[in-house]
């Protein structure tokens, strides 16, 4: 039996910084089978780079073969870990996370990676990155077999438990994940170890990424390439939809548990994804920098210069400049710097909002007109702000570019979205697009506002748009909606949607 140790750090903070209405990936898993290297630092390294996938928490599992230790804790990779914290966690295999929660409260009991043992004596430690769909229905068998409560059960521990329960002396991990990923429904991009092995799986519809890398002495698995160059491992391919691997001394086996059907989130592309990042053999600054150029052919603007909101505006905006031929220039300055904080706040900061993040160049945009170039918009709050603190540096014109269609309708899969209320694009009862549009600019002050189309957002990427998710923009759901849900009520109710016995809906153009 593996001796399992589950470490608590030392609380990195809750305190409240500047708000951010921007969407928020829920997670980004790791994991690393390496003999001879210090695989917790290549886990730190790893998640360090998927930062942008969740700020909220993090955590590493370490195996040695003997047992599996756990250091996990609310904060940033650089608050929770230390050299000699990370020179502590000794072993061959390790899996690491960090967290924005989509599913489950903020507490660090829903920390990942999550760690459970089973009856036959093997210890498991999990991490997940997506949203289920039918997540009430397993946390309902998992709380049958007395494996969870009710009040504390996140998607990812009644995942952990049902695998850990289903292994046994005749029934190894291999096997237990494949008698439980073909009942789960829903965006999943898992990576867990028994301590020995290094186990990776992806949903059959691969709406989250996950990539496979090879170092000189093992392997790696991240949610995203960037990371495997972080840590000096060469891309291999991507873990395909519906594909589970065991990684171990004898390499890299690969078995299917379910049939390939991708839907891969569009969104990725276009806002979540690191732009040094490739998603299906595709760049992701690439995809930016094209949607921008579609932009400036779809909705041309007359301007002086063409800015990014930075950083996620910044590809987008030189695609636009590069099309248009308007010069390209920085406009606002980014603090880097601003994220989880000790420090709250005064009101006299608090009312300065934006400024905390984003600081006008008044040099650069005095008297211009200006293109302001963003990737979406959710609420609305970021651009009106914006738009005021621009005029008061002596903007002349402010006519604002989106490189997104209207974010219409929440996520189910793994994005922290706004309430469909709560989205402006739906602040009004509109009888057109053009309708829309209008009531938004005027909201946030802008003298124009323009987004680019679904069509071109999609040619940008170089995917089959059937093998896109773009639930939304456009309302579809191809893994249907999570039951048990207010806001997947509310949008089936608007939507009409057909419900199952289970409470979850129909997909869209499901027959049944």
């Amino acid at each position: 039996m593996l001796s399992t140790s589950e470490v608590n750090g030392v609380s990195a903070g809750e305190g409240a910084g500047p708000s951010d209405p921007k969407p928020k990936d829920e997670c980004g898993v790791f994991g690393v089978w390496a003999p001879g290297e210090v695989v917790a630092k290549l886990t730190y390294f790893g998640i360090f780079a998927l930062q942008h996938r969740g700020q909220e928490a993090a955590g590493i599992a370490v195996g040695d073969g003997d047992r599996i230790v756990v250091y996990k804790d609310m904060g940033l990779v650089s608050q929770i870990f230390d050299e000699s914290l990370l020179d502590s966690l000794e072993g061959h295999v390790a899996i690491g996370h960090t967290r924005y929660s989509t599913a489950g409260g903020t507490d660090w009991s829903n920390v990942q990676p999550m760690l459970n043992a089973s009856d036959s004596g093997t210890d498991l430690a999990l991490c997940h990155n997506g949203n289920l769909v039918n997540f009430q229905q397993l946390r309902h068998l998992a709380e049958q077999r007395g494996l969870v409560s009710a009040e504390d059960a996140s998607d990812t521990s009644v995942l952990t438990s049902l695998l850990a329960s289903a292994v046994g002396t005749d029934t190894g991990v291999l096997d237990a994940a494949h008698q439980l990923l073909p009942h789960v429904n829903g965006a999943f991009c898992l990576t867990f170890t028994d301590g020995n092995t290094l186990y990776a799986a992806r949903d059959p519809f691969g709406v989250r990424p996950l990539a496979l890398g090879k170092l000189d002495r093992g392997w790696v698995v991240a949610s995203e390439t960037c990371a495997l160059d972080i840590v000096g491992a060469s891309f291999v391919r991507e873990i395909d939809p519906g594909e589970i691997v065991a990684i171990d001394e004898s390499g890299v086996r690969s078995e299917r548990f379910a049939e390939r059907r991708d839907k891969g989130c569009v969104f990725e592309y276009v806002y979540l994804a690191r732009p040094d990042s490739v998603i299906r053999g595709r760049d992701v600054n690439g995809v930016r920098v094209e949607i921008g150029r579609q932009l400036a052919r779809e909705a041309a603007a007359d301007g002086d210069l063409v800015m990014p909101v930075p950083e996620s505006g910044n590809p987008a905006a030189v695609g636009f400049a590069e099309e248009s031929g308007i010069p390209f220039r920085q406009g606002v300055v980014k603090n880097s710097y601003v994220g989880r904080t000790f420090i709250q706040p005064s009101q006299t900061l608090r009312k300065l909002g934006i400024r905390l993040k984003l600081n006008p160049l008044r040099e650069v945009i005095a008297g211009k007109r200006l293109v302001v170039v963003d990737d979406s918009i959710v609420r609305g709050n970021t651009q009106r702000a914006l738009i005021r603190m621009l005029r008061e540096a002596g903007a002349a014109e402010v006519h604002v570019r989106i490189a997104s269609p209207p974010v219409k309708w929440p996520c189910f899969y793994g994005v922290d979205f706004a309430t469909p209320g709560e989205l402006i694009a739906n602040a009004g009862d509109f009888s057109s697009e053009e309708e829309m549009t209008e009531a938004i600019r005027a909201t946030i002050g802008a003298d124009s506002l323009a987004y680019v189309s679904v069509d071109a957002m999609i040619a940008a990427t170089e995917q089959p748009a059937d093998e896109l998710c773009s639930a939304c923009f456009d309302g579809r759901y191809p893994l249907g909606l999570p039951a048990g849900n207010p806001n997947a009520s509310t949008v089936a109710r608007l939507q009409n949607r057909r419900v199952r016995p289970d409470g979850s809906t129909v997909p869209a153009g499901a027959a049944s």
